[in-house]
């Protein structure tokens, strides 16, 4: 280990060796990583302290102009005029609004806006680009009944829709006070098996194993997502996007102990060097999972909570340091 490197959160390490020998992690199909996704989302998230709590939360149908779409809504404790268009994580194939209740919440009450989570379509089932379409047509949707400031947020795979949204909002004229992107997945070019393209980002041969999300798991995701020809569409590689300027500001918070890193690193450099005011905070101790596991570790939870308290900024318009 580098001199200068941090030491893994050691409550996340003991957390990781639990999860691995819950009985759900030895289904590896992708009925397995669903079953498994809720098991151990639903655990992390009744160990958290003082979990935060909804004025209401409740399933509704989205009626987009591409057709309904199922959706959870949770309120904030205070009214607010503020939304957020939320996308789960889960490598596209996992994940959903069951999995993600407790980051869902906290947005809500630390961001202090209505959040709509969006039940996108999976692969395999639904291959490259639905999950874009879903969560794109939500997000228009949304804009077009809602008055108040728009966000759009995601957290890994979610991340990676989220900024495609906000491409696609720009090019819409849909006007969005932010994106908050978590742990990101921004580049896909080369299916996380291109030697050469892997060889951009350092972290994804430092944190290839061993702490949580895998680089042989992203290489799975994206065979069964399947983007077409190498991956480089910007609807599933922002990164890839031939021109960011006028996305909307971002928040974009990244992992040290993520093999995701250095790819969620670049797309905060990308931006900026578009013109677009970014927030960019890499947490060193912390892994890809670390949205969700504010009852495992304290710092974790501090992280979360910043994440949170960046997005009320960008839906307010007050800076925070």
């Amino acid at each position: 280990m580098p001199v200068n490197e941090s030491a893994f959160d050691p409550d996340i390490a003991a957390w990781l060796r639990r999860r691995a020998a819950d009985p759900t992690a030895a289904d590896t199909s992708v009925r397995g990583a669903r079953i498994h996704s809720r098991a151990v989302n639903e655990r992390s998230r009744a160990l958290l302290a003082d979990p935060p709590v909804p004025s209401a939360e409740y399933d509704t149908v989205l009626e987009t102009a591409t057709g309904p779409l199922p959706a959870r809504v949770t309120e904030p404790p205070v009214r607010s005029d503020a939304t957020v268009v939320f996308f789960h994580g889960g490598g596209w194939i996992a994940g959903d609004l069951r999995t993600h209740l407790q980051h869902m919440r906290r947005l809500a009450v630390e961001a202090g806006a209505t959040v709509i989570g969006v039940d996108y379509r999976l692969a395999p089932e639904h291959p490259f680009p639905a999950a874009f379409d879903d969560c794109l047509a939500a997000t228009l949707h949304v804009a077009g009944g809602r008055s108040g400031p728009l966000a759009v947020a995601g957290d890994s795979a979610g991340g990676q829709l989220a900024a495609s949204v906000a491409l696609a909002c720009r090019d819409e004229g849909v006007e969005l006070a932010g994106q908050l992107l978590v742990v990101p997945v921004t580049d896909v070019s080369g299916g996380y098996a291109d030697p050469d393209v892997n060889a951009r980002y350092p972290s994804r041969a430092e944190r290839a194993e061993g702490y949580g999300l895998t680089m042989e798991g992203m290489r799975w995701f994206a065979e069964l997502y399947r983007p077409p020809g190498r991956g480089d569409d910007w609807r599933v590689s922002p990164l890839r996007a031939d021109d960011h300027t006028g996305a909307a500001p971002a928040v974009i918070h990244t992992a040290g102990f993520d093999p995701l890193r250095d790819e969620g690193d670049a797309y905060a450099v990308a931006l900026r060097a578009a013109g677009v005011p970014v927030v960019h905070r890499q947490w060193a101790t912390l892994n890809h999972g670390f949205f969700g596991l504010g009852g495992v570790s304290a710092s974790a939870d501090r992280a979360a909570r910043q994440a949170a308290t960046d997005l009320r900024a960008l839906l307010t318009g007050v800076r925070t340091p």
